[in-house]
């Protein structure tokens, strides 16, 4: 099958993107309004950009009306009418249904951490509150939002920030600053309503040397 995304309708579009990215590491992001209030919300389109300086981002799509999402309200520059700040923090399998809870769409400036039941805790160099339930968390300052189609229903936005700072459980890294994967227990998208973990993993080598490695 040869599909041309010109011809699809945006639903489809949407379908083919997230049936095929799979799977997909959930950025379970922590803003505040500009008067303060939290808000906390799950987004799939996620990724780490570089290490140097260290940045992330993560895309929150325009509502279906066309309008911002609460927390590209709340993360865009402080010159946009922002905080200019975020905290992304990790989707445990311990408090999945919560993740997926705060996906809610309450009216702006009601928390999601009331509704959900997670903790806010405070952050150490941004506003927003990191989630105390989970084990890493990136505190983030917004260095730019990038519209792929400003005001559009279901336009693309790309939300890059500067990790200032990471608070991560004793328990889940080492003294090499290796992350144990089995105490993050990460969960990720897959296509429509389905979810996959993390525990199913298996080692490879780098470059040629895989081409020798049986894969389990």
């Amino acid at each position: 099958m040869e599909l041309s995304p010109a011809s699809l309708a945006q639903p489809d579009r949407y379908k083919l993107l997230i049936g095929a990215i799979t799977p997909r590491p959930i950025a379970f992001v922590s803003t505040t309004s500009p008067d303060g209030r939290a808000n906390l919300a799950p987004f799939s389109f996620f990724a780490g950009v570089g290490s140097n300086p260290m940045t992330l981002l993560f895309c929150p799509a325009n509502n279906a009306d066309g309008s911002e999402k609460d927390t590209l309200r709340n993360a865009k520059p402080a010159g946009e009418g922002g905080q200019g700040e975020f905290v992304v923090n990790i989707a445990s399998h311990a408090y999945a249904a919560k993740v997926a809870a705060a996906a809610e769409p309450l009216p702006y400036g009601q928390s999601e951490f009331d509704l959900v039941g997670l903790t806010p805790s405070p952050s150490r160099a941004v506003r927003p509150p990191r989630v105390a339930e989970s084990p890493v968390a990136f505190e983030c300052r917004t260095l730019q939002v990038i519209r792929t189609n400003p005001g559009a229903p279901a336009g693309g936005n790309i939300v890059l920030g500067e990790v200032v700072h990471v608070y991560v459980h004793d328990d889940a890294i080492n003294e090499r600053h290796h992350v144990d994967p089995a105490v993050l227990d990460t969960i990720g998208r897959l296509g429509g309503l389905d979810y996959c973990r993390t525990r199913d993993r298996f080692r490879m080598p780098m470059g040629r040397d895989a081409l020798t490695q049986l894969v389990p």
